[in-house]
């Protein structure tokens, strides 16, 4: 429980179907232990998304004992592509598919709806400051890392000195739609993957869910005749390989190879661009059978091609999957609160 007499601020991480919450002491306290769920209501339109935000952030005051007087800043984060200022892109996005979302100031309405500063970062980013401020504690703010969460599409993140790269229109760190190079990452007559967003080759089309479901398991099970998947619709046999592949199946696990090599040669890219001190790697992939995930990791590391005098860098897991959201925009909240003049 909160101390009556500590400030504090809330993050709140908004999803297709689920809100989650957290809240953190202005000295550096999570008060929420795990998950702290609520309908996102975001399919029901902005007004109904932006009430859901309020109850969540209302609920998650409450879980905690905390009053409402003691609130600093809200961190706010949703899904990309959306603005460093919280307003979503013009072309609409997977989670945000009305009209009426189109071109939104997701962060200015909540912002007017509780009364108080609210922060954006997409999702992304706010997993890998988590993941950042996680791994390198107090030397956070004197190194660099890149993430990337794997999920229905490729989310990611770039931090550096320990605040988040956002770019000129807030979409720096969209690694998902990063285009790699083909030659050597595609199977034998394998037709060039392609991405919801219209790119061929990026990221996102090989390593996410809906990259299994559009371009890999269609030619992977052409090459597994009479795999028992064949007969499963393909949304939903995209969603069982996971547990096939902790389970050593050849497909799934072409599938999951695949996947880590893809990642493997974005990260060299970025080892190029940015060459951080730390690569992250999150979401379902990783969310799973030790074996299956150090296996997972293990591989993009092996496709992972740095210079002899990058070699020191770290691989490793974004902590927390669930919760990484939450926390990573209540700390960039923080840091706002926190910040002179405040």
């Amino acid at each position: 429980m909160g101390s009556a007499a500590t400030p504090v601020v809330v993050g709140l991480d908004n999803g297709g179907t689920s809100n989650n919450a957290t809240v953190l002491t202005v000295d550096g306290r999570f008060l929420v232990d795990g998950l702290l769920e609520s309908p996102s209501e975001v399919q029901a339109g902005p007004q109904a998304a932006i009430e859901a935000l309020a109850d969540a952030f209302t609920g998650a005051l409450a879980s905690v004992g905390v009053t409402r007087d003691l609130v600093r800043a809200v961190g706010l984060d949703t899904p990309g592509p959306a603005s460093a200022a919280g307003v979503i892109s013009s072309r609409g996005s997977t989670n945000f598919s009305q009209p009426q979302w189109r071109g939104y100031d997701v962060r200015g309405a909540l912002q007017q709806r509780l009364g108080l500063p609210v922060v954006y970062l997409n999702d992304g980013n706010a997993a890998a400051l988590y993941a950042h401020q996680s791994h390198f504690g107090a030397d956070a703010a004197h190194r660099s890392s890149v993430s990337v969460v794997v999920g229905t599409g490729l989310g990611g993140g770039l931090v550096e000195g320990g605040r988040v790269i956002a770019g000129a229109a807030g979409m720096a760190g969209e690694l998902g739609h990063v285009q790699l190079p083909l030659t050597g990452l595609l199977g034998p007559g394998q037709p060039d993957p392609v991405c919801g967003c219209g790119f061929v080759g990026d990221a996102e089309s090989v390593a996410s869910l809906t990259g299994i479901a559009r371009n890999l398991l269609p030619y992977w099970l052409t090459r597994f005749p009479g795999h028992p998947l064949a007969t499963e619709p393909l949304a939903r046999a995209a969603k069982l390989v996971r547990g096939l592949g902790e389970r050593g199946d050849p497909l799934a696990r072409e599938i999951f190879t695949q996947q880590a090599k893809a990642i493997g040669r974005l990260f060299t890219l970025v080892a190029n661009l940015a060459d951080p001190h730390a690569y992250f790697v999150g979401g379902g992939v990783v969310e799973a059978a030790p074996e299956f995930r150090d296996w997972f990791l293990a591989t993009v590391r092996e496709h992972t091609v740095l210079r002899k005098e990058q070699a020191a860098a770290t691989f490793a897991l974004v902590p927390e999957r669930d919760m990484a959201g939450a926390r990573g925009v209540a700390l960039a909240a923080l840091r706002v609160s926190s910040a002179p003049g405040r």
